[in-house]
């Protein structure tokens, strides 16, 4: 039995484009155990998926989507930008890690509602760094959060107290066997991002982390397969 979650970073980015249904169903084909996606809010308050903060690096519109409605998101993308209520629907009972990148009080009220109206909160978890994770808490005390952390060691015990975290969410490079046990100990789980070759993969496995995201589904399971 596979004991390190493989999470696919934005779907099936190599093959479809990123964080759209398409990307995310080929991820679940090919054997991912979660997926990992980007939420920002339209002008209007509707959380769509989408990593940067305008639409020009996709779909070669060049404006933030905090300044459209989501009628002209639909519009001027073919449908192709999807609502968060969209992808929960779509994922069926799959796991799903949502990233908040520029995220705000209001927008991360309505991720947190939108998860609770299609009863998603028992499949979905959250990744942020402190500021919006402790946004996320105050929003839903029982929600599941990967805390971002981009330095060596550990947060403060004042933060991991204020959060209660299930995870930390370590950049690749910075993680040791011996900070994966470090953290263990402490009675957190471990993953890591965004590691994107086998040749790291396996290191990440042996350190002893508990979950890998990635853009190279397929390397991942092979490297977890042979691990």
């Amino acid at each position: 039995m596979r004991t390190v979650t493989a999470v696919a970073h934005r779907g099936d980015p190599y093959r479809v484009r990123e964080n759209t249904l398409p990307s995310i169903a080929s991820a679940w084909e090919r054997g991912a155990d979660a997926v990992e996606i980007d939420v920002r809010t339209t002008r209007d308050g509707v959380p769509v998926l989408l990593h940067d903060e305008t639409l020009k690096r996709l779909w070669d519109f060049d404006r933030p989507i905090a300044e459209l409605p989501y009628e002209e998101v639909r519009e001027v993308t073919g449908g192709g930008v999807p609502t968060l209520r969209q992808a929960l629907i779509a994922a069926g009972a799959h796991r799903v890690l949502v990233d908040l990148p520029g995220a705000d009080e209001r927008a991360v009220r309505a991720m947190v509602t939108t998860v609770r109206e299609c009863g998603a909160v028992e499949r979905v978890y959250y990744c942020a760094g402190p500021v919006n994770a402790l946004r996320l808490r105050a929003a839903d005390p029982a929600a599941e959060i990967a805390l971002n952390w981009t330095k060596p060691g550990l947060p403060r015990p004042s933060l991991v107290e204020a959060l209660k975290p299930r995870w930390l969410n370590y950049r690749f490079g910075l993680l040791s066997s011996q900070l994966v046990e470090q953290v263990h100990r402490e009675g957190l789980l471990v993953s890591a991002w965004t590691a994107d070759t086998a040749r790291t993969q396996r290191r990440l496995v042996a350190h002893g982390v508990d979950a890998i995201t990635t853009n190279r589904l397929d390397t991942l399971l092979g490297a977890l397969a042979r691990s």
